[in-house]
């Protein structure tokens, strides 16, 4: 059974929901007699995670025998051994995969996805050369790569062929004035409906990706990939042309209305966390009581969090996960911190985690201040938490901990 997503991030929740291709033996014929029409197919984002950011394919028409073929980067096995591992730690292969233009199409009327098609106009040669290229890659051999969810995936492989085939007869003219962008802020252009999705997207995801993508790094995304087609021309082979020669729209639904404020979202649900974590520390305050188990639940979550940071940025093959430095307030020796509120208050390792975690939440601040990496906005009342409990258990834990034990 083969998946098909164009963007996957290191989450176990985009298992779910994955399209379905129907199995079909198709070839492409490669006589070089053959005429074809070669076109790019740019699919609107979808409502779960796995689609927020669209989806590209080739599609290739045999003009002749009128065999219509979709060629899709975006494909993987689920019948991979260890699957779900490989998934995680991205060992796992995506591979080209071939459809018939009807079955590919399915998914996208089905969930209601609008999908264009930019047909391009390249020289009976070129798009002879195009599809060389693709059968080529097809081979069983040639026909899986490493995917990267920036730099290697179902969009910049289209890039990348059309590079290829091209040469320098393909220009992309780049606009000279376009906005400066981050690959974070390129992908919260996507993920901002949905508000936890985000929250976990910042937090797996490290300061590798706050640096400015470059015209050519942004159609990693299909639809900058579709705007860059349609600004491309070719030169070269007789009067400059546009790469795209005609744009059509085979499937155009109405956009979904934006949800209103969700009363679930992180952002409410942290600060009316932290409200309340304030309320009860000042009553403990008042009461010179500690409510160490209050903080023992909040450390735990939190060094259980720092371990995961940890696997992805050490013990995976991504390279988005890598300098996270959510690890500076997510740390994993919370855990340790945790455990010796419970058992052991009065420890002097307690004091010394203690000031360890205030100083490491304030370097965190600082790195999100000065722009090092980019956090996402909810967990601010996460870091005001963590330094209110920490200060508070600091210099009150000895006086509060001799007076709970008389009581």
């Amino acid at each position: 059974m083969k998946g098909s997503s164009c963007f996957t991030l290191p989450k176990p929740v985009l298992f779910f929901g994955l399209a379905l291709f129907f199995g079909v033996v198709v070839a492409v014929p490669d006589s070089p007699a053959q005429q074809y029409q070669i076109s790019l197919l740019t699919c609107d984002p979808g409502e779960e995670l796995y689609s927020t950011f669209g989806h590209s394919a080739i599609r290739v028409r045999e003009l002749d025998s009128g065999q219509d073929l979709v060629f899709n980067y975006g494909t993987f096995d689920f019948n991979t051994s260890f699957f779900y591992l490989k998934f995680i730690r991205r060992t796992l292969d995506y591979q080209l995969s071939l459809t018939t233009t009807e079955n590919f199409l399915y998914e996208y009327n089905y969930f209601k996805r609008s999908v264009r098609e930019q047909e391009l106009a390249l020289s009976e040669a070129q798009a002879r050369a195009v599809v060389a290229f693709l059968q080529e890659n097809y081979r069983p051999e040639n026909r899986k790569y490493r995917y990267d969810f920036f730099f290697d995936n179902c969009s910049t492989r289209i890039r990348d062929l059309f590079e290829a085939v091209l040469g320098p007869s393909l220009t992309w003219n780049h606009p000279g004035t376009a906005p400066s962008k981050s690959f974070r802020n390129m992908i919260d252009e996507y993920v901002y409906p949905l508000p936890w999705s985000d929250l976990g997207i910042d937090l797996a995801l490290g300061a590798v990706i706050d640096r400015t993508a470059d015209e050519d790094e942004k159609m990693f995304l299909p639809d900058y990939l579709e705007a860059a087609f349609n600004r491309a021309t070719i030169i070269g082979d007789g009067p400059e042309r546009g790469l795209v020669g005609e744009t059509k729209t085979i499937y155009d639904f109405p956009e979904r209305a934006a949800s209103g404020w969700d009363l679930s979202s992180p952002y409410l649900v942290f600060w009316i966390l932290a409200v309340t974590v304030g309320g009860i520390t000042f009553v403990g305050f008042k009461k010179k009581r500690l409510y160490a188990g209050l903080d023992a639940g909040i450390f735990t979550l939190l060094g259980l969090l720092g371990l995961l940071l940890v696997f992805l940025w050490f013990f995976t093959e991504h390279s988005q996960t890598k300098n996270n430095w959510n690890l500076f307030w997510a740390f994993p020796l919370h855990l340790a911190l945790a455990w010796l509120l419970v058992k052991n208050p009065l420890s002097p390792m307690v004091k010394k985690l203690l000031l360890g975690a205030m100083i490491l939440t304030d370097l965190g601040l600082v790195v999100w201040i000065l722009g090092f990496q980019s956090f996402h906005p909810s967990i601010l009342p996460l870091l005001l938490l963590v330094l209110l409990r920490t200060n508070f258990l600091y210099y009150n834990l000895n006086a509060f901990s001799n007076l709970d034990k008389r009581r």
